[in-house]
């Protein structure tokens, strides 16, 4: 299998990664649900296995995740195997483990660092290969000292890199002014191209993470305009930014625009979810997309889009013809 880089810190993982926000199970941000269900922590780490023997090894979560649990469950999961694996996770969330709820935002230095082993203690590990600033619209102001916080940590062997989850180019850019920033985590799929993120990722020499590759699940084909998924799922009491979903049903724009490109994306045998990561794998050679995974079936179709390999220039030409971009 073939391999992409994280930015500039050299660090090889597979192309496409392990999204382990759903392993994390309910928690609660805002008042409204954050996780996507009760899960089965036997088949999250079945599927963990499973990804790992096809040769997945970039799994991604973050402390927040089940506040605390998808770290937690991913250390079980890679127990005795850590070496073969890149991992990534993210900061900046406060929460209250006790009652699964996210209690507001801490990006100041001590936090940081305070946030940094109390994830390598869940993750029963001695280092961080990739870690995230998870406050897309934190200050900017405060960027100097979250990179001089985060230098820190590099220095001590306690992270390898970091980068910062945001849909920002100008944040990303920012970040990107510190020697060991290897990545911006942002959204992209074949619905929502992002340009001017990809701009930025090649002027700075970063990973382009992407998160929601399938469109928080509406590019895996399941879902139809009479879909209603359950309100313990973060989709079923959609949050403003959830654009996919709305009122926990499929949003009829994006069915439309699915619907437009499905005889390209299941072209040559693949699945419409294998179709939306070889969009992804095509359209950028720092792509990394990290599907969510929470069953062994899951793991095996994501990894089998690598098998199919991206679709060709004329394929994504016929896509945005398709979509009128």
């Amino acid at each position: 299998m073939s391999t992409r880089t994280l930015g500039r810190s050299g660090i090889r993982v597979s192309p496409i990664g392990f999204g382990a926000w759903a392993i994390g199970g309910p928690f609660v941000s805002g008042g409204k649900p954050a996780g996507w269900g009760e899960v089965d922590d036997d088949e999250s780490v079945a599927a963990v296995h499973r990804a790992l023997d096809l040769g997945v090894t970039f799994f991604d979560t973050a402390d927040v995740y089940g506040t605390g649990h998808s770290e937690r469950v991913l250390a079980r999961a890679l127990a005795g195997r850590r070496d073969e694996v890149v991992i990534a996770t993210k900061f900046g969330n406060v929460f209250d483990p006790a009652t699964r709820t996210v209690t507001g935002h801490d990006v100041s230095p001590a936090y940081i660092r305070q946030a940094c082993r109390a994830s390598l203690e869940r993750l029963g590990t001695d280092r961080v290969d990739l870690y995230q600033l998870h406050v897309g619209d934190a200050p900017l102001e405060q960027v100097d000292d979250m990179i001089a916080a985060l230098e820190d940590l590099v220095a001590e062997g306690l992270i390898r890199s970091y980068g910062w989850s945001t849909d920002d180019p100008a944040r990303a850019a920012a970040f990107a002014k510190g020697p060991h920033c290897a990545a911006v985590q942002h959204q992209l799929n074949v619905l929502n191209d992002t340009p001017e993120m990809l701009a930025a990722c090649d002027a700075h020499d970063l990973a382009s993470v992407n998160r929601g590759p399938l469109a928080m699940g509406l590019l895996s084909g399941k879902y139809g305009p009479d879909t209603r998924l359950p309100m313990d799922d973060v989709r079923g009491d959609s949050p403003q930014w959830m654009t996919y979903f709305a009122d926990g049903r499929p949003a009829p724009e994006f069915l439309a625009k699915l619907d437009a490109i499905r005889d390209v994306l299941t072209s040559g045998g693949r699945t419409l979810a294998q179709g939306a990561l070889a969009w992804l794998l095509a359209r950028s050679e720092r792509t990394v997309p990290i599907p969510g995974i929470r069953t062994v079936a899951q793991a095996e179709q994501n990894a089998g889009a690598l098998q199919h390999g991206p679709l060709d220039e004329a394929q994504l030409r016929q896509i945005d013809e398709l979509l009128g971009r």
